[in-house]
């Protein structure tokens, strides 16, 4: 396999800011925050001058690349060398990286084999990407390697007396074939690994060690671009500047970045409609990936089919630029296939759904928009038909809005049905209609439901927990004491 030019790096270094994790007190109170100061102080202790890596496919789109840019900084905020790497993979390494993304759902995905070809082409070019990184470790570093993409760096690494983990952010709850598969094909890899982490106990690979596995949870940063507070009126001028919605005299579209200073949306997506959104339409939206396993034409269809008639709502699919998404070659096929959808459709169907491309130029730009659209809706779906995790579902909940989504994999683990969302079976196009159209015909119901949503995002699914798990995993690899067979706090530890 032809790798880039020698002189190249295979890791491209991804920026990493640096917050004060101070900001956390008024939201998590005195006493936990007294804790997490405490814990981030034996981190320091026992990490010392030496860094922290962290190595995924991107540092653009996806949820993975937005929770270390939170994470990471930080962790720096708070006295750690926490360093970002970037894979700058091939066309045909990230091919190969995709079809394992979509296996390791159960989905056949460009149903090509994972054959000794793509053995080779994996292979060749993790095994290059590891031996870089080896030469830039020193004793008393860590490496953090994320999902299937890098999960061939681990044999250049072990035995170098660097605590490696590997972390897994996708799963399935019930292997199948293809998934065993894809466990197959990784597996020589990952047990290498000192420490493995999953998302939920179901997605553990029945053949990996328990002594040296871990469960943590995704998490969300409240004081994100996507996830800041934002009052209506600046809902309504991000939208308008993004050109999502039609809304004359709009005010200020601005927000704040993450390093504390001003952002403002100008860039505009791209849609595809026939008319505009106005502020007085309902919404229910869909944020995804242009990606197969979030059935984006299994939205479509369940609004037309179950929602259209018997409200007049809106749906809006929204989703990032393509070209601008390096490490996830089918989604510009994805969006084809959405676009061709939505022309079949008749004329007055057409004029309730709106299909949004966002910019990614800016990514906290990008977020913004994410966060007025979500805060727009009357409704958030997510009718993914796998998912290890979905953080657009805790991102919704956070911000107090009735989600409907797919009893899917992580998703189960962050909506207590009929108590802070709707769960519905994620290939039931009729039963997804009927949830969204009561929540849309109920909006006193819809609101109890979004309140108590926040309530189980701020005990459980913030990045002050994720802090206290990784730090306890880390200080059970360099103590010697072993990786604990579930890192986890008890509710109300934040």
């Amino acid at each position: 396999m032809a790798l880039p030019d020698s002189a190249a790096s295979l890791l491209v270094p991804a920026p990493v800011g640096k917050l004060a994790i101070e900001r956390f007190e008024p939201l998590i109170g005195e006493q936990a925050y007294r804790r997490l100061q405490d814990r981030f102080a034996r981190a320091r202790e026992l990490l010392g001058d030496h860094v922290m890596w962290h190595v995924n496919s991107t540092a653009r789109g996806g949820g993975v690349a937005e929770m270390l840019h939170s994470l990471l900084a930080y962790g720096r905020g708070a006295g750690l060398d926490e360093r970002w790497l970037a894979i700058a993979g091939t066309a045909p390494f990230f091919a190969v990286t995709k079809r394992l993304h979509n296996n390791l759902h159960g989905a056949p995905g460009d149903g090509l084999p994972l054959d000794a070809e793509a053995r080779e082409v994996y292979e060749s070019f993790t095994r290059a990407a590891g031996e870089e990184l080896a030469a830039r470790l020193s004793p008393g570093d860590v490496v953090l390697l994320h999902d299937p993409q890098s999960a061939g760096m681990v044999p250049a690494l072990a035995g170098l007396g660097v605590p490696v983990v590997w972390r897994s952010h996708v799963g399935i709850d019930h292997a199948t074939p293809v998934a065993r598969r894809a466990w197959e094909f990784l597996r020589g890899y990952v047990r290498q690994a000192d420490a493995y982490v999953f998302s939920r106990r179901q997605h553990v690979w029945d053949d990996l060690a328990p002594a040296k596995t871990a469960l943590i949870a995704p998490s969300i940063d409240a004081f994100s671009a996507k996830n800041q507070d934002l009052p209506d009126d600046r809902v309504t001028a991000i939208l308008a500047a993004a050109g999502v919605q039609d809304t004359p005299s709009a005010g200020d579209p601005v927000f704040t970045r993450l390093d504390g200073s001003a952002g403002r949306v100008g860039r505009r997506a791209r849609m595809t409609e026939t008319r505009r959104l106005r502020p007085d339409d309902a919404v229910v939206l869909q944020v995804s990936r242009w990606d197969r396993l979030k059935d984006p034409l299994g939205v479509i269809d369940g609004f037309v089919r179950y929602v259209l008639p018997s409200t007049d709502a809106h749906l809006v699919l929204a989703g990032p630029s393509v070209e601008e998404v390096a490490d996830d070659p089918e989604g510009g096929d994805v969006l084809d296939e959405a676009m061709a959808c939505f022309a079949t459709l008749p004329s007055r169907v057409q004029e309730h759904v709106h299909l949004a491309t966002l910019p990614m130029a800016d990514l906290e730009e990008n977020a913004a928009i994410v966060n007025a659209l979500q805060r727009r809706a009357q409704v958030v779906v997510q009718k993914s038909i796998a998912e290890g995790f979905g953080l657009t579902v805790a991102e919704a909940m956070w911000k107090a809005r009735a989600v409907v989504a797919g009893r899917i994999g992580g998703i189960q683990d962050q909506i207590e049905n009929g108590r802070t969302g709707c769960l519905v079976d994620a290939l039931d196009p009729a039963a997804f209609g009927s949830a969204v159209t009561d929540l849309l015909t109920d909006p006193v119901r819809a609101a109890e439901l979004g309140e108590q949503a926040r309530l189980q995002v701020r005990r459980e699914f913030l990045g002050t927990r994720s802090f206290l798990q990784y730090i306890a995993l880390y200080e059970r690899l360099v103590t010697g004491r072993g990786v604990p067979a579930e890192v986890s706090f008890p509710p109300g530890y934040a």
